[in-house]
């Protein structure tokens, strides 16, 4: 992508301090809007909402572009993590080895079925688990392992899997801001037992509501997930297992079946804007003050986030809000020392690059519709304040 050269680098906060959105839906809404009320009136119509032709072809275009045998549909992110925790047999008793840098529901999920969270530190330039303290953390109570792919970078699997196939333990790729990622030109989701993904609006595949999808190459894991997800049946009003309501509305399946087609064309997009991020710190030379998104050679990153460090996060973020530039921060409190699980007895400076994350880690607006001259604006106003302050 083209990047505009400025005359002084070191200009002052531009005057203009209209707002733009981090996330602009409406308009990716916009350039597919009348596709999208096709769909949505072709559901209409048919009046079957629950399951279906709808969602049996959503799942069909799915094994397709996740390059996977099995796609299974579910109602959230948080459930397909739950259904893959429970459809491996995973319960009170056992323990799972987890990161403390991700959404609640990658713990939460643990929790729910009754086991025990352990957390093992990341790695600064990645924000994912550290392979190289997994062995540490794994007993003989682990039964389990939950990989997850933040901000669209997949982990290190090379070696966690090969740490976890040592031990036994199968892995969870948590991929819900992962779809389309690659390591070493294998889709996330397909390295571990399973991969769970999300449809949460604001993903890179996002519907209009919730929505969720266990991926794996087990035939027999995928049929249990089938199962559990409709109170553990496989025919009406025959319950084999205790299961749960966790099924995609047909409204959601249309939706997201035309938006997957643009998807890869979305996140082409999005590694334009992140480059483009890149060399703008560059010509702001702004190195010296933060630290732009690694991408290791064997990732291919799809940017669900575009999340920078710097140990002035808070001031920063701060700047930029005042001359109407909107910033988020994920994670403000690593879970470690979240309320919901003081009871697992983790202290403050038990995973310190976990919570220097949480303190310095700060994500900038990066969205196919989102316009070169924003992203200007973004650095120049990063760049005042780093020069004034």
């Amino acid at each position: 992508m083209t990047s505009v050269v400025m005359e002084n680098p070191k200009s002052t906060v531009p005057e203009a301090k209209a707002q733009f959105t981090y996330l602009d839906l409406k308009a990716q809404y916009s350039t597919i809007r009348e596709e999208v009320m096709e769909a949505i009136t072709r559901v209409m119509e048919s009046q079957h909402f629950i399951m279906g032709k709808e969602v049996e072809a959503f799942e069909k275009e799915l094994m397709q572009y996740c390059e996977t045998p099995n796609a299974v549909t579910c109602a959230s992110g948080s459930d397909a993590l739950l259904l893959a925790l429970l459809a491996l047999g995973i319960g009170p008793g056992d323990e799972v080895v987890t990161t403390p840098f991700t959404f609640v529901a990658t713990v939460g999920a643990i929790s729910r079925v009754g086991a025990t969270p352990v957390f093992v530190d990341i790695r600064p330039e990645t924000f994912n688990l550290d392979p190289s303290q997994l062995e540490a953390a794994i007993s003989s109570k682990t039964r389990g392992i939950i990989a997850v792919h933040l901000f669209g970078l997949m982990s290190d699997m090379d070696e966690l899997m090969r740490i976890a196939q040592a031990h036994h333990i199968p892995v969870i790729e948590d991929a819900a801001q992962a779809i389309g990622a690659r390591y070493r030109d294998v889709q996330a989701g397909n390295m571990g037992a399973c991969g769970c993904f999300s449809f949460f609006p604001s993903k890179n595949l996002g519907g209009a509501g919730d929505g969720g999808l266990v991926s794996t190459r087990d035939a027999q894991l995928a049929d249990r997930v089938r199962s559990l997800r409709v109170h553990g049946s496989r025919k009406k009003y025959f319950c084999e297992i205790v299961g749960t309501n966790s099924r995609l509305d047909a409204l959601q399946a249309a939706i997201l079946r035309v938006k997957l087609k643009y998807l890869a064309d979305w996140t082409a997009v999005r590694q334009q804007k992140a480059a483009a991020y890149s060399k703008l710190f560059a010509e702001y030379r702004l190195e010296e003050h933060i630290v732009a998104p690694t991408i290791p050679e064997e990732c291919f990153h799809v940017f669900n986030q575009f999340t920078i460090r710097t140990k002035r996060r808070d001031e920063l973020k701060e700047f930029l809000r005042v001359n109407g530039i909107p910033t988020e921060i994920y994670y403000p409190h690593p879970l470690h020392l979240q309320p919901a699980f003081t009871s697992l007895g983790y202290l403050e400076g038990a995973l310190p690059k976990a919570e220097a994350a949480s303190r310095e880690a700060l994500s900038l607006p990066n969205y196919p519709e989102l316009r070169h001259e924003d992203q200007v604006r973004v650095v120049k106003t990063m760049a005042a304040f780093f020069q004034t302050k």
